[in-house]
């Protein structure tokens, strides 16, 4: 996936993000973001990272996110691993 192609992705997730009366202060409070954070660094690669790191700490919230962009769950941990600084997170 191209980088251009993983950050709209990754700024679809936080417009649906904002959209989410139940999840905006969950992301807020985890990331330690204000809503001006949102609006000033939205464009920032690193931010972006944020917001789908986010988003794939729950497989509901993916499969949620892919169903209303009409995109593939796969699709989510593809853009994360796109934006730079990305790659593939090993925990062991």
């Amino acid at each position: 996936m191209q980088q251009e192609t993983a950050e709209t992705i990754a700024l679809r997730v936080l417009a649906w993000l904002v959209a989410r009366d139940d999840l905006l202060p969950v992301f807020l409070g985890a990331t330690g973001a204000s809503l001006a954070d949102l609006r000033s660094r939205a464009g920032e690669p690193e931010f972006l990272i944020s917001v789908m790191d986010f988003l794939l700490m729950d497989d509901a919230w993916v499969l949620e996110f892919a169903g209303a962009a009409g995109l593939w769950p796969t699709d989510a941990a593809e853009a994360r691993q796109a934006l730079p600084g990305g790659g593939q997170v090993h925990w062991t």
